[in-house]
């Protein structure tokens, strides 16, 4: 590496890498390596894609930049179109940026437009990126908002239903957690302060904890009668990761506003935003803007992977990669008394690592990790509280063979591990 390069990025692996195709990576020595990671929840129509390499090769003829505010280019208004039919019903007006970080940042701006109100709502373990407005309300470790205070102010945070961390069963924990949200109403911030709740419904950073359906619908009660927005952040859980496009359609719940990037553009850097044309005619014209929001490379690219993703059998294949995918943890479980838990939804699936007592043990995990790159070739990452779990986010292309190639690794390594 470059001595000019910052060291501020922590890396999961020190392998130097030249190319990618579909679930596999390859490093500059000719080694390939299976990418469990998707460059986290990126990568979801795999590495390289051939449909969108060559769309991308297409555009990159016409334009690489035909700025916004400047021109309308042709890929601007296709792109919202085909954005209107994956998205939830009613989500009918978009906004393009870079990042999932500039998306959240919009969405929460947009909300205090439609509203007029200061304040937000978020989730303990919640992540919603690293800007300072994004970083106020990330809960999901210390280590994102060490040193950066003091933080923009109006955030509370609610307590969401990680049942493995408390010990509770899911309506236990769903009860618990909307009565607190009710008391947050009442001690904290009223009601008609409150411009947005802010959710994942799959946690990312904070766990692969998929939101329980009855959890999410009190929310989205309690924000109708209160005339709060209820924004969804599906930056890592959306575009098929969890088997369908968005988390939410798993419950046919439809936002308010939705966030949007990591696999919208299967690598290109581009986020949006959805919501009602009514909502987002609370925006007065130039309150909102950027400089490479809505790029057409990024449109192309956006485009190209919303046809693969739509294309017959793409995800009935991820489900049924999922299906084994979650059989094989499930089965590991049953002989590994180190595995606690399995959970998520579709290919996001989190694996709770212990200790003898039941604790999350990140030494354990670090280790396991470590020995399925040197030993198996996979790659994977951690994330929760602790570091303790492993999370599962392959390509939505990989194969059957690759999952139980990684499945083996996993074995192995807790084998060699215990």
């Amino acid at each position: 590496m470059s001595g000019h390069l910052s060291d501020v990025w922590f890396k999961v692996t020190d392998l130097q890498v030249s190319h990618g195709r579909g679930a596999v990576v390859t490093t500059t020595d000719g080694v390939d390596h299976l990418d469990f990671t998707s460059g986290i929840g990126v990568a979801n129509t795999g590495h390289a894609h051939p449909n969108v390499v060559a769309a991308i090769q297409a555009q990159a003829e016409r334009f690489l930049h035909a700025q916004v505010n400047c021109y309308t280019h042709d890929l601007l208004a296709p792109l919202a179109d085909r954005l209107a039919e994956v998205t939830p019903d009613g989500i009918d007006t978009f906004f393009y940026s870079n990042s999932g970080a500039e998306a959240t940042e919009a969405a929460i701006k947009l909300a205090k437009f439609a509203t007029g109100r200061p304040n937000t709502i978020v989730f303990g373990g919640s992540f919603h990126g690293r800007t300072h407005q994004a970083m106020a309300m990330t809960t999901s470790k210390s280590v994102y908002r060490a040193n950066q205070g003091p933080l923009p102010s109006g955030v509370f945070v609610a307590p969401f239903p990680y049942t493995f961390l408390t010990g509770e069963d899911r309506d236990t924990a769903v009860t618990r957690c909307l009565r607190e949200f009710d008391l947050l109403l009442t001690t904290q911030t009223a009601p008609s302060e409150v411009a947005a709740v802010i959710i994942e419904p799959v946690l990312g950073e904070g766990g692969y904890i998929d939101a329980p359906a009855d959890f999410l619908f009190g929310l989205l009660e309690r924000c109708r009668e209160h005339g709060i927005m209820f924004i969804a952040d599906e930056v890592q859980s959306g575009f098929g990761r969890t088997t369908e496009f968005f988390a939410v359609d798993h419950h046919d719940l439809v936002p308010d506003i939705l966030v949007m990037a990591k696999g919208l553009a299967s690598g290109f850097p581009m986020s949006a935003i959805g919501a009602t044309s009514e909502i987002m005619s609370h925006w007065t014209t130039g309150s909102h803007g950027g400089t490479f929001g809505g790029n057409p490379m990024a449109c192309a690219a956006a485009l190209a992977t919303i046809d693969v993703m739509t294309a017959d059998g793409f995800m009935d294949h991820a489900r049924a990669r999922a299906a084994q995918l979650r059989a094989g943890l499930d089965d590991l479980a049953q002989t590994h008394g180190a595995i606690a838990e399995n959970h998520g939804l579709g290919l996001m699936i989190g694996t709770e690592v212990v200790d003898d007592d039941g604790v999350g043990d990140p030494g354990r995990t670090k280790a396991v990790l470590a020995h399925m790159v040197a030993e198996s070739r996979v790659v994977l990452m951690s994330c929760g509280p602790f570091g303790s779990t492993l999370r599962w986010i392959p390509p939505l292309v990989v194969t059957e063979d690759q999952i139980a190639t990684a499945l083996q690794a996993f074995d192995k390594a807790l084998v060699a591990t215990g």
